[in-house]
Parts: structure tokens; sequence; C-alpha cells
């Protein structure tokens, strides 16, 4: 089994030679590792395109995850694609379980069972669970692994690290550049479902990853667009028109949140650039819309109605927000 793993790098790149020695590393299969250079501030680069087997794609300008990945995937030759982050370090077998479970026909992606490399124990996500106006967060974040023991089904598989057939990924397309970082792995997950593919968390693939959730505006921005982005082009019509008020709603509470949080500008500039780049949206979703196979009922089961991540802290008034999106999505399920 031949495995193409792509990992980006950017920044500092603190464990970036950690995580391509521990690729190279893989038992069970065969490795081809493609390092994309969205800019280093490093000699990180410097010594992992000194490894052998290791092949390192520059790019004229920063990419973000989303492009990143696509480059480094048009490079691939291997069977199976693997996504790892740059601060993620697979354990030895970890590749090869991955894309043993990827390869089965009926799944789409498998991701590892992510840990929290400064308490291996600890599950840094086990899934990510989709809330249905489109807030993704780390399923199980802190929580013990051993709670989650069993190979099983998640709504959205986590980008830290997944692997997915080469010949799959090309028929989608992979990530859409535009996304440049955030929701790329959602959206991925949300057209694997609608094609009738599961998303599987692999508890034995072990992954250590060293975590840290920091909020900036840029990142604010990013999550918020994205979000839209996702409920515009993955969701049928007749969905979003049932889902409206809520989807309203939630846009006045995470204004709100914006303003207490001083970044307003950020979730005012999202707004902007969907209205700006409403060519791409368009057609973003006459491409989703006409590949799926399956309605948006299929992945109702999937989804929760309740904002309980633990990962980040919770905005003001979220008991209330809960109480409000149970009590809608409880009859809109129905319809959906």
């Amino acid at each position: 089994m031949t495995v193409s793993a792509i990992i980006l790098a950017y920044g500092a790149e603190v464990y970036l030679e950690d995580c391509v020695r521990a690729v190279l590393a893989s038992r069970g299969v065969d490795v081809e590792t493609i390092v994309v250079d969205n800019g280093c501030t490093s000699d990180a680069i410097g010594v992992v395109k000194n490894l052998p087997g290791v092949r390192v794609i520059t790019p004229a300008e920063n990419t973000g995850y989303a492009g990143g990945t696509v480059l480094g995937a048009a490079e691939a030759t291997g069977s199976f694609l693997a996504f790892v982050n740059s601060d993620a370090i697979v354990a030895p077998d970890a590749l090869a379980k991955i894309a043993a479970v990827a390869a089965e026909p009926s799944v789409g992606m498998a991701m590892g069972s992510i840990r929290l490399a400064s308490d291996p124990s600890l599950i840094n996500t086990a899934g990510n669970p989709l809330h249905y106006v489109g807030l993704v967060w780390a399923g199980g974040y802190n929580q013990p692994a051993t709670d989650f023991p069993d190979r099983r089904q998640v709504p959205s598989g986590s980008g830290c690290c997944f692997a997915i057939r080469r010949s799959l990924w090309e028929d989608l397309g992979g990530f859409a550049p535009e996304y440049f970082a955030y929701h790329e792995d959602t959206e991925l997950s949300i057209r694997l479902w609608h094609r009738g593919l599961s998303c599987e968390y692999v508890p034995d693939a072990v992954v250590l990853h060293h975590y840290e959730f920091s909020r900036n505006t840029f990142k604010s921005y990013l999550l918020e667009r994205n979000r839209l982005i996702l409920l515009c082009t993955t969701y049928q019509t007749h969905s979003l028109v049932l889902l409206a008020p809520m989807l309203a709603l939630t846009e006045l509470a995470m204004l709100a949140a914006a303003v207490a949080g001083g970044w307003a500008g950020a979730k005012v500039r999202g707004w902007r650039w969907i209205l700006s780049h409403r060519t791409f949206v368009r057609a973003r979703r006459t491409r989703l819309q006409s590949e799926r196979t399956l309605p948006d009922s299929a992945l109702v089961p999937r989804m929760t109605d309740r904002f309980d991540a633990s990962n980040v802290e919770a905005p003001p008034g979220i008991a209330v927000f809960n109480i409000l999106t149970r009590a809608y999505w409880a009859v809109a399920k129905r319809l959906i």
C-alpha cells in the first residue's frame, strides 16, 4: 500500500522535523512525503528537504491549508493521500491503519485518534461535531482517550490527520483554495456523506498533536466567513429556507459575540467577501449540489443541535442559544 503524506509548513515550524521523521518511520505502508513550504520562517525546511524520501514544493505565495494541500496532492503518486499537520506526530502504524480503513469501498475518509501531545492519554479530537447552523469544534476535547475505544462514524473528520483514496480526492477535486483555512475538512466530510460514503474515527491510529487554539482577528474572520460558505453551498435550497430564521438568529448572535470580543470588523469583512465573491459561491454550490446522490435528510441524524465545545470559551448567552436551537431543530429536522 502506497501513501503520499502531505504536510504544510508555515511560520516557525518548531515541530516540522519531528513530524516528517515520524511519517518517514511509518510501518506497513510505502510512504511518499511531500512538504509544501507556505512560508516557513525557520531552518526547518532546509533540514527536512535533505531527508531521504522527502520532496519540498514552494508556491509563489502562501496558499493556506486548502490551497497548499491541493498543490501537494497534485504531486502525489500514492494510491492514498494522508494529510498530516506539521505539529502532529503520527505513531509508526497510524498511517497504515487509517489508509486500511480508507480503502474500504463504503468509507470516504478515515481519521486518527488525535491526542494532546502534552498528555497523550487525552483526546484532542475524536471527530468533529457538526451543528446544523454550521458550527464545528473538536469533539471529545480533553477527555480520556479510553472514552473513545471503538471505531465509529463521525459527522466531520479532522484535517489534522486523515487519509482518503487518491482517486476519490481527484474525483472530488479536493478542497476549494478559496477556503484558505478552516472548514474545508468539514465541507469534504459533508460531500462524502452526500455521496453515501462515511467518515470514520480509527481509535488505534494514534496521532499526538501539539494543539493550541489561538483566536485572532484573521482566524475569526476565516472561521465565520467559511462557515457561511459551507452553509450556502452544501445545504439544499429547501433546507436553507427551513433553517433561515435560526441561521439569521445565529448571525446576530455571532455579530454580538464579535462586538464583545473585539473582532466585529472581521465579521463584517466576512460578509463583504461573500457578497464580492458571489460568482465563486454560486459555482461552488452548483458543483456540490450536482455531485450529491443523497438529500440533506441523510445527514440530519449526524448533526447536533447543541453547542458544547470544550476547546473554546463559550460566548455569553450560550445557554439561551442552545435552548432556542434545540427547540427549532426538534421541528425542522422532521421537515428536511
